[in-house]
């Protein structure tokens, strides 16, 4: 991939998050951008179903003191300001940065049940990857459940 097809952010998640982040990483054989773009892939659906308005709500009263650094493919990049958009009708922040849209997106997405989670990838890649989850149920953008 050359410079120009993919984009540097920074986002801002919790400690635990972060942790999660990497462990699903490893334990999908990837990297931590690629496992935050599968993320994507996986919660923004979500986000047009009013539904989301309560979960996204809850993961944004959190603080989120950890910085990460991820490399996204442009084309999911160029998706991030209609999720800003999206976020703003929402009460979360303003459509500004696309990395705060990121954030959001991705720590909602994280918020969801590890075995869950872990499903969902060996599912975008086939059943390819990922230890542990044999009979894991399906994650499904329209479930996701966040604790109060």
């Amino acid at each position: 991939m050359d410079c120009d097809d993919e984009v540097m952010l920074t986002v801002r998640i919790t400690a635990a998050e972060r942790a999660l982040l990497r462990d699903l990483a490893r334990g999908h054989g990837g990297d931590v951008s690629e496992v935050a773009v599968d993320g994507l892939l996986e919660v923004v659906p979500a986000l047009h179903d009013e539904a989301s308005v309560l979960p996204l709500t809850r993961v944004l009263a959190r603080p989120a003191p950890c910085a990460l650094t991820l490399w996204l493919p442009a084309p999911v990049a160029d998706l991030l300001p209609l999720l800003g958009e999206r976020l703003a009708r929402t009460g979360g922040p303003a459509a500004g940065p696309a990395s705060a849209a990121l954030s959001a997106a991705l720590r909602l997405w994280l918020a969801g049940d590890r075995t869950v989670l872990a499903a969902g990838l060996a599912r975008l890649h086939g059943g390819l990857g990922v230890a542990g989850v044999a009979g894991a149920p399906a994650a499904s953008p329209a479930r996701l459940t966040v604790a109060a």
